[in-house]
């Protein structure tokens, strides 16, 4: 059974949800989120680059299922930020997901403009268009100047998390600012080596747990949300059979110890404003 986390304004956020980012439109997309929809998953995490909004849409709508049962992401890209054009996207994310809301809207980058966005997204809030407004990939310093420049503060923050990159520093003070912490690349993004780690098999074989199984109950258990994704049909299910075990303090321990502060994918301060990246990115999508 999934648990949820309350945000700051009281909405309820299911606490492990299925992303869909890298998986394209077409049979497989539409085969994986029908098995999602089915193993009980209902938080999916899409994005406008992802180019699956439409794709997700058309699932949901087939699986006969209320719209009011799911919980839907989706961000504005970089080159959507802005007030009018912010505005624009979230609409045309909309008509794509065939959907008069979304129950989560997060500016993607922390790219130019995103105080002109983030206004916007605090109008389409008070009129009960996104039910949660959040962010993805921001800093302390981002979240700090946002702060400052809005009624409204962020609450979510989507970004990289897994065990060898923790975010200890970005999430206390999200903790602090009743920012909730949402884990993009939970298992490291398939990191071979990570998920044959002996530390992390150990805990496993004394949990009768997959590793990937133990590094997402890792993640529940201090309070982050999840969206690991999968096309793998047993995959899918090991993912979502999270929440019938709990780690000890010891386990903890040993996975603190595999923090090595190295993310998996560049900084966000590397690429989240650069043409170049941006374009790359709408290629690579598609």
């Amino acid at each position: 059974m999934n648990r949820t986390v309350e945000a700051a304004n009281g909405v309820d956020i299911p606490q492990l949800g299925f992303g869909l980012y890298k998986i394209k439109d077409g049979e497989a997309f539409e085969r994986t989120v029908e098995e999602a929809i089915r193993m009980g998953y209902r938080h999916f995490d899409t994005a406008k680059i992802y180019g699956n909004e439409a794709a997700l849409g058309r699932v949901i709508q087939k699986s006969g299922i209320a719209r009011e049962e799911f919980f839907i992401t989706s961000k504005a890209w970089t080159t959507d930020l802005g007030y009018h054009a912010t505005k624009k996207a979230f609409e045309q994310t909309c008509r794509k997901l065939n959907v008069t809301y979304l129950d989560m809207y997060m500016i993607h980058f922390a790219g130019p403009h995103y105080v002109n966005a983030w206004k916007a997204m605090e109008e389409l809030y008070d009129e009960g268009r996104i039910k949660v407004i959040g962010v993805a990939n921001f800093e302390i310093r981002h979240l700090e100047h946002l702060k400052k420049n809005s009624r409204i503060s962020p609450m979510v923050n989507q970004i990289e998390t897994h065990p060898e990159f923790p975010q200890h520093e970005l999430h206390d003070y999200m903790l602090r600012h009743r920012i909730l912490h949402e884990a993009w690349g939970p298992l490291g993004q398939g990191n071979k080596a990570l998920l044959e780690h002996p530390e992390l098999a150990a805990i496993a074989l004394r949990h009768q747990k997959s590793v990937a199984q133990v590094i997402l109950r890792w993640h529940l258990q201090r309070g982050i949300m999840v969206i690991p994704k999968s096309t793998n049909p047993q995959r899918i299910k090991e993912n979502i059979e999270i929440f019938d075990f709990e780690l000890n303090k010891e386990d903890v321990e040993h996975i603190r110890r595999l923090d090595t502060g190295k993310r998996s994918s560049l900084s966000p301060n590397g690429y989240m404003i650069n043409p170049i990246y941006i374009n790359l990115m709408k290629l690579f999508i598609r």
